[in-house]
């Protein structure tokens, strides 16, 4: 049989075969079988985590082994589901130690592998991640165990929409696997900001998207804060930033090391027309490197002084948020006085409204 034919059938065993509840699925009762030889690295291993209950208490020792009997013939309902799990595994090209390792992280212990957990292993088999790229994403984002397959495929088609071709796409996920965690809506949402409101391309974008993909699980508010400054305070076009890495460098790291090169008198904001009157390093020759290598070559300082500077912006920028705050609150403070001083004129006029025996009319 054909290890396609072989997965459908195995899928269509599952459906029809659940656990019963309150079984072990890493019995080895259960896992005994022809197609793992007791003698072999996988039967040890998965043996191995096969332990007595320590909750149980010594007594009931001798009424366990009674009903040993019993469990080799509930084990026996799903035993062959299990190998059949196993055999599907290193048809999708996953080593016996992979298998293993999979097997020990299934959380329904009421089925051996479950369906679910097949197809969605395939899906990402299917994309193109060899099986140790598998492995990686699930440990860097245990969150897609519990992902339907369907929403799953839905996710992975809507990067595709985005741009990300085959290379791109295997790639991105095994970097960044928490972009399918997203919604297509959120992500969809994400673009947008990009898009309408920091005027990037269609293919920007999706560069971003490739090189950044953390990009867009960030406050898509602060991206465009990031843009903002980028643009208007630096003179740095849409392209540029792309080339430069920026959306890889945290705000407070960019307008660190640009305020401190102004201060330096190394760079200015270019004018209407993007002239300066000094020479301007290259976006990706501050912000692309360590910031020893930025002292050095770029700024020619020394290490304490960046930090010195760093601090004393760092305390600047506390109290222009805190003068902020204050200002807003005095707003409202104002906001609400106005509120009160109408109310009372409102009430005072309805007072002498009923003294002179009158109603005042609704204009």
């Amino acid at each position: 049989m054909r290890p396609g034919c072989r997965q459908v059938v195995l899928l269509a065993f599952l459906r029809r075969t659940p656990g019963p509840p309150g079984l072990d699925l890493h019995s080895p009762v259960l896992l005994r079988s022809r197609y793992i030889p007791q003698s072999s690295g996988l039967w040890r291993k998965l043996c191995s985590s096969y332990r007595q209950d320590p909750q149980e208490p010594a007594g009931d020792l001798g009424r366990h082994e009674t009903s040993s009997h019993n469990t080799r013939d509930k084990a026996s309902l799903v035993g062959e589901a299990l190998q059949e799990a196993v055999r599907s595994l290193m048809d999708l090209g996953f080593t016996e130690t992979q298998s293993v390792q999979l097997l020990k992280s299934v959380s329904d212990r009421r089925e051996p592998m479950a369906t679910q957990r097949l197809a969605m292993l395939s899906a990402f088999v299917a994309v193109g991640l060899n099986p140790s790229s598998v492995l990686k994403v699930l440990d860097k984002c245990p969150e897609l165990h519990r992902m339907k397959v369907v929403q799953l495929q839905q996710r992975i088609d809507n990067l595709r929409k985005l741009g990300l071709l085959e290379g791109s796409l295997q790639r991105v996920l095994s970097h960044c696997p928490q972009l399918l965690t997203r919604t297509p809506k959120a992500l969809n949402t994400a673009v947008r900001v990009l898009r309408e409101r920091c005027h990037f391309s269609g293919q920007q974008v999706t560069d971003i998207l490739r090189d950044t993909p953390a990009t867009l699980l960030e406050d898509m508010a602060q991206v465009e804060y990031k843009f903002q400054y980028a643009y208007f305070r630096m003179g740095v076009r849409q392209a540029e930033m792309i080339k430069s890495g920026l959306f890889r460098v945290s705000l407070d790291e960019v307008r660190s090391r640009h305020a401190y090169l102004e201060c330096l008198g190394l760079f200015e904001t270019p004018d209407k027309k993007g002239q300066t009157r000094v020479a301007n390093p290259k976006l990706r020759d501050f912000l692309g490197v360590p910031e020893k290598t930025f002292v050095a070559e770029v700024a020619r300082t020394t290490l304490e002084e960046f930090e010195v500077f760093k601090r004393l912006l760092a305390r600047k920028q506390q109290e222009e948020e805190r003068e902020e705050e204050e200002q807003l609150d005095s707003g409202s403070e104002e906001e609400e006085e106005e509120e009160d001083g109408e109310s009372e004129e409102d009430s005072d006029s309805e007072d002498s409204d009923h003294s002179t025996g009158y109603r005042r009319s609704k204009k």
